[in-house]
């Protein structure tokens, strides 16, 4: 929410508020919260019995691990009852791929492996790798460096690219001293390595260690990923706003590089783009869709939702830069805003560049009720709002520059 201007009489928020109303969730399921808590809490680690998950389910192991060693022959059946864990992992037993032209070394890591509790797959070639990879989603992929075709190096860098595989930890398997691929496989995303012959205590040790950090960081990725579905809910549903969210984002993100923004915090912009009026979701309709003007009582109901939003978005570490924005994305300079009336430098710095966007874009974005502004008379009223003391006149004035330098461009 934004918060306009003396040319259409008050706030822009009041102005605004009482057309660009969301339509709220009737109801939040319980387990989404808790989603968000286990994840987090995953995260530290915390004993089994403090984290409110129910796993069913028998685990599979791979279907025929039997593997022959010159006369001898080893099998490996795994066979856990329902609900038990494997390799201390519940539900399902990791997958794990082994990519390597040379039969005999995938024999020997698919024996340890099968030991281990792990689902095997097998891979000759680089090609048949990126494939599989596709197909069957592995938890981990172990991964010889030199191969006919696509070598190691390029399977690496290919997967490591694509957002949809770039989780899914890589263990290079190098000569005892091959430092250059060492070198070039940290170059092109490799999580470990693994020298030849292998050692089954460490590469049991290694698998399982990267094997339980790529769950808990998919996790957390997960638990983001709902947050950003309900704030693209929440916008799709105001026939007002058009595509607000993602042209903050925008916004925010090349405004964030003028000011020489870090990388952290030009992402927690863009981030606070789309969550910046998630709390919303918890705002009755009878004030969210009223048609009216809002009563006192109802702007106070209404400007709840700063503090809702911080709610929803504290249980992740990852959104701690987002929080600051989503509270205080409507306090004014001279303390005349909300929810904490803070004043001047008190107003953590991203909030004070977020709410100048937010305003920008409200102003020159055609409403149902409003033509869009140009960005002269966007400034001009931007301008007026600093001169009452609500904006950092610093700040507006470098924005005002960045907009006419993006003009001229």
């Amino acid at each position: 929410m934004i918060q306009l201007t003396s040319k259409v009489g008050g706030s822009t928020e009041e102005n605004l508020g009482n057309l660009n109303h969301l339509n709220n969730f009737s109801k939040i399921d319980a387990n989404y919260a808790l989603a968000l808590s286990n994840a987090e809490n995953n995260s530290l680690e915390l004993p089994q019995q403090d984290l409110n998950f129910k796993h069913t389910g028998t685990l599979s192991c791979r279907s025929n691990p039997c593997v022959n060693f010159g006369d001898e022959a080893l099998e490996a059946k795994i066979q856990p009852g329902k609900g038990s864990k494997v390799n201390g992992f519940d539900s399902d037993a990791p997958k794990i791929l082994i990519v390597d032209d040379h039969a005999a070394s995938r024999m020997t890591a698919v024996a340890l492996l099968a030991m281990e509790g792990y689902e095997v797959i097998e891979a000759d070639s680089g090609s048949t790798a990126i494939e599989l990879v596709t197909q069957k989603q592995p938890d981990l992929i172990l991964l010889d460096v030199m191969m006919p075709g696509l070598d190691g190096f390029e399977v690496c860098q290919l997967l490591k690219q694509d957002e949809h595989t770039r989780l899914i930890p890589i263990i290079f398997v190098t000569a005892l001293n091959d430092r250059r691929s060492r070198i070039r496989g940290i170059e092109v995303g490799a999580d470990d390595f693994l020298s030849k012959p292998f050692d089954r205590v460490e590469l049991a040790a290694r698998v399982k260690s990267l094997v339980r950090q790529k769950r808990l960081n998919e996790d957390l990725d997960h638990a983001e990923q709902v947050l950003f579905s309900i704030a693209r809910s929440i916008e799709s549903r105001d026939p007002n706003t058009g595509d607000h969210c993602e042209r903050l984002a925008k916004l925010g993100k090349a405004f964030g590089e003028y000011l020489n923004l870090s990388r952290n915090q030009i992402r927690d912009l863009m981030w606070g783009g789309y969550l910046h009026d998630i709390g919303k979701v918890g705002i009755p309709d009878s004030v969210l869709l009223k048609k009216g003007k809002l009563t006192p009582e109802e702007w106070n109901i209404m400007r709840q939702h700063v503090l809702i939003g911080e709610k929803i978005c504290q249980p992740l570490r990852s959104m701690q830069g987002v929080i600051p924005i989503i509270r205080h994305h409507h306090e004014r300079w001279d303390g005349s805003g909300y929810p904490d009336g803070l004043i001047g430098e008190n107003i953590p710095y991203l909030a004070q560049v977020f709410q100048i966007i937010d305003i920008y874009d409200a102003l020159t974005s055609e409403r149902p009720y409003k033509l869009a502004f140009s960005p002269e008379e966007a400034l001009a009223v931007m301008q007026e709002e600093t001169a009452k003391g609500w904006r950092n006149p610093q700040l507006m004035q470098q924005f005002e520059e960045f907009i006419r330098n993006s003009k001229q461009q």
